[in-house]
């Protein structure tokens, strides 16, 4: 690469998201695998693009930036959340987009429900960020009835993964499932959430994600986000934090070894509040969400 002032231009992984190409984690990736060029030398961790640099990544030239691409998908179960095309049932084949694209986080294998896609790597952590606080709601079927113990204690932080989630709001909607807002993308985390408390999901699907909802868009079907819905979207997410200086809000004190006991029971009823979008919308009314065994989605 020229010697340039490394004060100036862009980080590579930021140049890679920003023209489309992946997001900023997998082009660390990329580096750490030495498959990225400036120029023809390797790029090491640090490295910047300044304007006019060749950036190559496999040999293959990285031009301008593309027009930016949000897409919501209804996932089926069995899809993989992956761009490893090398892993059958992958979200980047099943999608079959003719430009390169990227799930905004994940849902686990045999989860359903909305999830976006984008080549805009700027945008994701805005959203997936916990201390960016951006709601995700899901409805959720577990093998056994369920009563308010379990939802007061689903909604006041449970230990996992050497931590104690964030409080959540949980609403009970049939006499094993209820629905769950998070603002959190722990690993696995609602299915931790309920086998901590000896519960397994049965049935576990994303239903929204802020503003967007699965409304309307068909099991394995998927659509490209509205003008208004991305002006609401950009609205939501114009305060957040999406570099590393942004520290999450830290967890809750996990409990002392030893002490594996659920939350205080309660039966104070979920109050459920109205939600107002950023264009003074409501959120989409509950009872289009609630699912129960014998009812289909």
């Amino acid at each position: 690469m020229s010697q340039q002032n490394q004060s100036t231009g862009i980080r590579v992984n930021k140049y890679l998201s920003e023209v489309g190409y992946c997001s900023r984690r997998e082009a660390d990736k990329y580096i750490d695998l030495g498959i990225i060029t400036i120029n023809g030398d390797k790029v090491v961790m640090g490295m910047k693009v300044q304007p006019g640099d060749e950036v190559r990544v496999s040999g293959k030239l990285v031009g301008s930036k593309s027009k930016s691409v949000y897409i919501a998908l209804n996932k089926p179960q069995g899809i993989t959340c992956t761009t490893d095309q090398h892993i059958d049932g992958n979200i980047v084949d099943f999608v079959n987009y003719p430009e390169r694209i990227f799930p905004i986080g994940r849902l686990d294998k045999p989860s359903e429900g909305l999830i976006l896609l984008t080549n805009d790597g700027d945008i994701v952590n805005k959203i997936l960020r916990a201390g960016n606080n951006h709601e995700k709601e899901y409805v959720v079927t577990v093998d056994k009835p369920i009563n308010a113990r379990f939802i007061a204690n689903m909604s006041n932080g449970v230990p996992i993964l050497d931590t104690v989630t964030n409080k959540c709001k949980v609403e009970q909607t049939g006499p094993k499932s209820f629905n769950i807002v998070l603002t959190q993308g722990l690993n696995r985390q609602i299915r931790r959430m309920c086998e901590h408390f000896e519960f397994r999901v049965r049935k576990l699907k994303r239903m929204r994600i802020m503003n967007l909802t699965v409304d309307n868009i068909a099991t394995g079907e998927w659509r490209h986000l509205t003008k208004t819905e991305m002006s609401e979207l950009n609205a939501l997410i114009a305060d957040s934090k999406k570099t590393a200086e942004c520290r999450d809000a830290k967890p809750q004190q996990q409990p002392t070894t030893g002490d594996r006991r659920p939350a205080p029971s309660s039966t104070k009823t979920f109050e459920r509040r109205e939600r107002p979008s950023a264009f003074g919308k409501r959120a989409p009314k509950k009872e289009k969400y609630a699912y129960t065994p014998n009812k289909k989605d």
